[in-house]
Parts: structure tokens; C-alpha cells; sequence
């Protein structure tokens, strides 16, 4: 009886992973659970911009300032506002758009930008984003000096119920209905991850991305109520009504209303709760599936 000759099979392959939700949910949790590295990062990124300045991060209140003063200056004459309340609405929609655009463009860049690191460190990659959103909050805290400074001096004027050239409705003015301005600035960051996460993995892919994103922030810029109002709108002539739907139809718009009505003393209005909610389940759920897909790639594509 001859023995039984026996074949070599190769093993079954085994399927990956990778891609799924949970290893996505789980690239989030553990770059949280990260807060201490991407937070020292973002903090030593401000200090080395500074480095060898002699009053540091300071200029970034400074270029705020001037800036800020500058645009509410120059279009309060132009729409014919009332600068102790203008240049308080210029200030606070100048300081909310910096970090909102910072969110946005240096998200494009933020997988190449830290090229070495990805190589290199075995770190979720969510962690790059939530250093580079760290980093915008940090500089939106230095130009919070300037509207608080804003404040401080038209204090009686914002205090006082006020409206604005241009409008028929007024504001109640400010109160403590201004501490509504923290969670909906938590509500913008909390945005701002999913932003920077699923750009910066677009852009890691097609390196056109950036530049585009860069030119067209600038048209979006002069598209926003920042350096004027809705209320102009309506005073410009017949029409307002679509004039005020291409208003409504910018998303930055929204965004930037959450925070900057209650810092103003404005009515809140909470139809742009809804649309900001709206985008934030709907960008999540975007992002989270462009991380289950691509997230491993993303070391290769840089």
C-alpha cells in the first residue's frame, strides 16, 4: 500500500480590515486620546513662527488689529455706517473668517506639510488635523484681544438696543446672551476637523486641490457678510429678496452668524443653528467614510 501523497496548498488569504468604519472611529478616538502630542505641537508651531521676535505672538494681534481697523474704517464710509457699531461687526466677522480660512487652507496642505511625521511616527493621522485646528485656536485667541478692545470702547453704544444702517429690524444689544458665542465656536471647530480631515486627504491625492482652494477663498471672502451687511441688501434697491437668497445660500455665512450674533448683541437667529447642525452631520459622515477608504494610503500618497 503506497503512502498518501500529500499537495502543498497555498493559505486562504486573509481579508483586510483596514477598511471599515471602526478602524476610521478608531483613528479618531486614539488621535484624541493623543491630546497631549498634538497639543504640544500646535503650541511649539506658534513658538517657532516667533522665535526670534522680539514681542512674539503679539503680532498677531497686531496684524489683526490694523487690518480690522482698516476695513471698518474704510466701508463704514462706504455704506455710510455708524462706526461705533460697524467697526465692532467688522472686528468680530474679521476674527471668526481667519480661523475659519486658516481651517480650510492650511487643511488642504496638512498630510504634506507633515510628510516626515506620517513617515515616520506610528500616530493616527487625525492627529496632524487636530494639531493643525489646535494651532487656529490658539491664533483665534490672540485676535479675541482685539474685539475685546473693540468692545471695551463702544461698550455703551453695543450695550444700548441699536440697528444698523440699512436694516428695519434692531438688536437687543449685547448681554449675557453673548455666552452663546462658546459653544457655537465649539459647534465652528468641531466643523473645522472634518474640513481640514477630508481636504487634506483630497489634496494628498490630487495636489491641484490647494492652489484652487486658495483662489477661490478670496471670491468667497468679499461673498460674505463680513465687511458688510444683509441689511445692505435691501437698501441697495429692488430685488433684495434673491439678493438675500445668495446670502443664505453661502454656507460660511451661517457659520460665521453663530458666533458673531451673540458677540454683538444681534437676535439670534436659529435657522442658522439648523444649517450649521445640517452640515456638521452630513460633512462628518463624509469624512468618515473618505477615512475608512483612504486612510492607509495616505502615507504613500505624500
Amino acid at each position: 500500500m503506497q503512502p498518501t501523497e500529500t499537495v502543498d496548498r497555498p493559505p486562504a488569504p486573509v481579508e483586510s480590515n483596514s477598511r471599515t468604519f471602526q478602524r476610521a472611529f478608531g483613528d479618531v478616538r486614539e488621535a484624541w486620546q493623543h491630546r497631549e502630542l498634538w497639543g504640544h505641537l500646535g503650541w511649539q508651531d506658534i513658538k517657532q513662527r516667533y522665535r526670534r521676535s522680539v514681542i512674539g505672538p503679539l503680532w498677531i494681534t497686531i496684524s489683526m488689529g490694523t487690518t480690522a481697523l482698516a476695513l471698518g474704517l474704510l466701508y463704514s464710509a462706504l455704506f455710510g455706517q455708524e462706526i461705533n457699531t460697524f467697526l465692532p461687526y467688522v472686528t468680530a466677522g474679521f476674527v471668526i473668517w481667519n480661523f475659519i480660512v486658516g481651517c480650510v487652507t492650511e487643511g488642504t496642505d496638512v498630510f504634506i506639510a507633515n510628510e516626515g511625521l506620517i513617515k515616520h511616527l506610528p500616530a493616527p493621522i487625525t492627529v496632524h488635523v487636530l494639531r493643525l485646528v489646535w494651532r487656529q485656536v490658539l491664533f483665534f485667541v490672540h485676535n479675541l484681544v482685539v474685539y475685546l478692545i473693540v468692545l471695551a470702547i463702544f461698550f455703551p453704544d453695543l450695550t444700548e438696543p441699536y440697528h444698523m444702517a440699512g436694516e428695519t429690524q434692531g438688536h437687543p444689544g449685547v448681554s449675557w446672551a453673548i455666552l452663546l458665542a462658546i459653544p457655537a465656536f465649539a459647534l465652528v471647530a468641531v466643523n473645522a476637523v472634518w474640513v481640514a480631515l477630508l481636504f487634506g486627504i483630497i489634496s494628498t491625492r490630487f495636489r491641484d486641490i490647494p492652489p484652487v482652494v486658495h483662489s477661490f477663498i478670496n471670491l468667497v471672502f468679499f461673498m460674505t457678510p463680513i465687511v458688510w451687511h444683509t441689511g445692505v441688501l435691501e437698501k441697495v434697491g429692488a430685488g433684495g429678496d434673491w439678493r438675500m437668497l445668495i446670502a443664505e445660500l453661502n454656507p460660511l455665512y451661517h457659520f460665521l452668524e453663530i458666533v458673531r450674533a451673540p458677540l454683538l448683541g444681534h437676535e439670534q437667529s436659529w435657522h442658522h443653528w439648523v444649517v450649521v447642525g445640517a452640515f456638521t452631520v452630513v460633512g462628518w459622515t463624509v469624512a468618515l467614510v473618505a477615512l475608512r477608504n483612504y486612510r492607509a494610503r495616505v502615507s504613500y500618497w505624500v
